[in-house]
């Protein structure tokens, strides 16, 4: 009763309110998404990403040392496919020389502790932009199955820790898992984008690989078929569970801020590591507000990594993981 109860007794002081916090943010909750181009010497900043860049293998091997110097464990890759590289059948995806599969051996001779995710999606392969093979306007689901299994494994066989489908194709979890095991790649880890929403928040990611959807007649214009739709709750918990039964070990959201129901909803109902990625439009919109100074850039970043976490993050992909690290120490 107050006045006996004051909550702000443990307030009072920094000291005080750090030994009562409940949540904390460490190097290991992060994930590191990094972008990967052909060339040498390359680090390309990302005009929508003010502080991002593409790498060159070369460079990459710098820019990995540099993460696990810092704390940061585990990368995301994601490549920048020539457009002469590009089809409808993601023939580029399983070059077992291709620059994927050249980018997961680099980070391992480089760094053989890193933990390396890979991205395992037609859109940076294909001639339309989509996360599947297009055929009579629409995304064709099981025949683009067959060809992310046969992705994920040519990354398993490359060194990938953790193959990380990005597609939102329905069974492919069951496909990749399938095929792994039967290829004896029994410990490679499925982290499954499960609750992945048709959200305007991807923007700069699509420039950073140039993988939007092409704008032509007879073609999709949007991922709505395959992605979720941003007003649905139940369905997320209805994806996840069909895709750890599956086989998924790691189970995703995304994008992170605006679906942190989302997030506290499926940490709720399963037991595996629920994984949230902190989009590039709203990494975008933290730089650009704070360039103009109407936000305090590390202060609202710290705060919404700390939302992910206390929503029930247990990783979190983010391209503020440098930042946010380098503000710890």
């Amino acid at each position: 009763m107050y006045p006996l109860r004051r909550n702000r007794r443990l307030r009072t002081t920094p000291a005080l309110r750090a030994l009562v916090r409940e949540i904390s943010i460490t190097p290991d909750d992060f994930i590191v998404p990094i972008f990967v181009v052909e060339g040498k010497g390359k680090k390309e900043e990302i005009n929508s990403m003010p502080g991002y860049y593409r790498y060159s293998l070369d460079t990459l091997k710098t820019e990995v040392k540099s993460l696990w110097d810092l704390g940061l464990k585990s990368v995301l890759l994601f490549v920048k496919v020539s457009e002469k590289l590009k089809d409808n059948g993601g023939t580029e995806a399983i070059n077992t020389d291709g620059l994927m599969q050249r980018a997961i051996k680099t980070v391992k001779e480089t760094c053989p502790d890193m933990v390396v995710m890979t991205d395992v999606a037609l859109d940076p392969y294909s001639c339309f932009g989509h996360d599947g093979i297009v055929a009579n306007g629409q995304i064709i689901n099981d025949d683009t199955n067959a060809i992310l299994a046969e992705m994920a494994l040519s990354h398993a066989r490359a060194g990938a820790d953790v193959v990380a489908p990005s597609d939102m194709m329905d069974g492919r979890i069951f496909e990749m898992r399938t095929l792994l095991e039967d290829e004896g790649f029994v410990d490679t880890a499925i982290m499954s984008y499960s609750a992945k929403y048709a959200s305007a928040f991807y923007g700069p990611f699509r420039d950073a690989l140039d993988s939007a959807p092409v704008d032509a007649q007879d073609i999709p214009k949007d991922k709505k078929t395959y992605q979720m739709d941003p007003a649905n709750r139940d369905e997320a918990i209805k994806e996840t569970l069909m895709d750890i039964d599956e086989g998924a070990d790691i189970v995703m959201v995304k994008p992170g801020l605006c679906y942190l129901d989302i997030v506290r909803d499926i940490k709720n109902t399963v037991n595996v590591p629920v994984a949230v990625y902190q989009v590039s439009g709203e990494y975008a919109m933290i730089k650009a507000a704070s360039e103009r100074g109407w936000l305090d850039h590390d202060a609202v970043m710290m705060e919404q990594v700390i939302a992910i976490k206390r929503a029930g993050a247990s990783l979190i992909a983010s391209y503020f993981a440098k930042d946010v690290v380098k503000l710890l120490h």
